[in-house]
């Protein structure tokens, strides 16, 4: 027998119709928001659809249903995150086999890569990406899905004074890296 909710509509049903409006409404920004952090739109995409398979399976579960965006906020942050050190782990076994390769040349980045980072907006996104993690975290909340103090808190599950702190050491990186590639 299927649960119901206050309304005795099956929970199943009602997970369905929420998660289907929140999709409707949030898909490109949480997309956006993946793809700050990981720079690839399919794995970004990846990231965003299993944040809400994972919210479905445990929408019942959650005691304030009207937290569900700081939710799946979480969830694509610490969905990138994983993204992220998998890349490290590949990276650290790529640079292994490449220095036991004979194919020195291919250790250095191509042409097109170093044509890439020499414009501005990459030399931005180049220098977001080097900020520690909670560092870049914290700033592409902010200043990309223009969240709130506690709204980053609530998403990064940190305090705001640390949201403040991350939010003001990383501005001053960004600014230094700024100045020494103009």
């Amino acid at each position: 027998m299927a649960e119901r909710d206050a309304r005795g509509r099956d929970t199943r049903w009602a997970a369905d119709e929420a998660l289907s409006e929140m999709y409707a409404v949030h898909w490109h920004s949480l997309v956006r928001l993946a793809w700050l952090l990981l720079h690839n739109q399919q794995v970004a995409e990846e990231v965003v659809q299993d944040a809400f398979v994972s919210m479905h399976s445990r929408w019942n579960g959650l005691a304030e249903p009207d937290k569900a965006l700081a939710y799946l906020r979480r969830c694509v942050v610490n969905g990138s995150r994983s993204v992220l050190r998998h890349r490290a782990v590949e990276q650290r076994h790529l640079s292994t086999e490449l220095t036991y390769s004979t194919h020195d040349h291919l250790a250095g980045p191509s042409a097109e890569e170093q044509a890439l980072e020499r414009t501005e907006g990459d030399a931005l996104l180049v220098s977001l990406a080097d900020l520690p993690r909670r560092q870049r975290e914290v700033l592409t909340l902010r200043y990309y899905l223009d969240l709130s103090e506690s709204q980053i808190a609530d998403a990064l599950d940190i305090s705001p004074g640390s949201v403040k702190a991350h939010a003001h050491r990383g501005l001053a990186a960004l600014r230094e890296a700024m100045k020494e590639t103009s």
